[in-house]
């Protein structure tokens, strides 16, 4: 029998119960493939009629009231405990993915969890030998990877060191390979400063790192070009993701927001935040908690769905 896929519900005073039972009752999703992890009261708080045959762990049974659309301490730590159970059936090869739907930060925070995201929350419990959890945002042929994920702008330079990026480049191009089936992966690389740096007059680690790494990987028979100036890179795949072919199976953005805002523009609908290189693919909505309609049933579960469809391809 096929191991079937994890979903947790997020926080339970989001809208995460509410686009994950939309999900359901939208589409046409075998409910034998899935466990449902997660508090029944912050289900049946949406208004939503629980599907009885699918199967369902739930989290905190003690706890009936939430306070919707507000950060709380309780709702942070039935959010941590979805996931570390999701994680936990994974390390014992229970189930073939994990989607999760938005958690808040500073709930799981205030719970006592002192993590920076899902991200780090599974590479935590999933990490074996050093594995490293990788932010790939999805839609369709439209692939961007965040270099650095959590952190802080000012801090993103001394990160992004020739090590690293040659490191984080040759795994995105094996998971390519490995779960996307793309035999050759087509790979452009943003640069980090603006205009790519002018020839060192608005920042050199385009000429002292970016170049650097991307000669060496080349070497080494990764396809990859760059760095690129981000903007005219994301103009150009918008324009291409417009037309339905990309020129690149993935764009590979150094910080945070220099890919989300690209992704967020093009496809924030559609677009999935998987999380490769750890023992399981997990799979999860982009976008966060919107805990000002929470509780209102009004939520687009378009994002929430795309991303279960993704662990139901990845996970073949």
């Amino acid at each position: 029998m096929k191991k079937k896929i994890a979903i947790t519900l997020g926080d339970p005073s989001s809208i995460g119960p509410e686009i994950v039972l939309k999900s359901f009752l939208n589409n046409k999703f075998d409910p034998d493939k899935f466990i449902l992890i997660g508090n029944k009261a912050s289900v049946l708080a949406n208004g939503i009629s629980f599907p009885k045959e699918i199967e369902f762990v739930e989290i905190m049974p003690e706890v009936h009231n939430f306070e919707t659309g507000k950060i709380t301490k309780v709702s942070g730590e039935v959010s941590f405990r979805s996931l570390e159970l999701a994680c936990d059936m994974a390390n014992k090869s229970e189930i073939s993915a994990i989607v999760t739907a938005p958690v808040s930060k500073e709930s799981i925070n205030l719970a006592g969890h002192h993590f920076s995201g899902q991200t780090e929350i599974l590479e935590h419990f999933l990490s074996r030998n050093g594995e490293k959890a990788e932010m790939l945002f999805v839609s369709k042929d439209f692939r961007v990877l965040l270099l650095t994920r959590h952190v802080p702008v000012s801090k993103v330079p001394s990160l992004i060191t020739f090590d690293f990026v040659v490191s984080k480049i040759n795994e995105l191009s094996s998971q390519l390979k490995k779960h996307f089936r793309i035999n050759n992966p087509n790979i452009a690389l943003c640069a980090l400063n603006p205009h790519a740096g002018e020839g060192g007059l608005i920042g050199d680690e385009e000429i002292n790192v970016l170049i650097p790494a991307v000669e060496k990987l080349q070497t080494d028979g990764i396809n990859i070009s760059g760095p690129y100036p981000a903007d005219m890179l994301f103009s150009k795949a918008a324009k291409a993701f417009k037309e339905g072919t990309q020129p690149y199976d993935c764009y590979v953005s150094c910080f945070h927001d220099q890919g989300l805002c690209a992704v967020k523009t093009i496809d924030v609908g559609n677009t999935v935040n998987t999380t490769i290189g750890l023992s399981v693919i997990r799979t999860s909505p982009a976008h966060g908690t919107a805990f000002d309609i929470a509780g209102k049933g009004i939520a687009d579960c378009s994002s929430m769905t795309a991303a279960i469809k993704l662990a139901i391809e990845l996970a073949c």
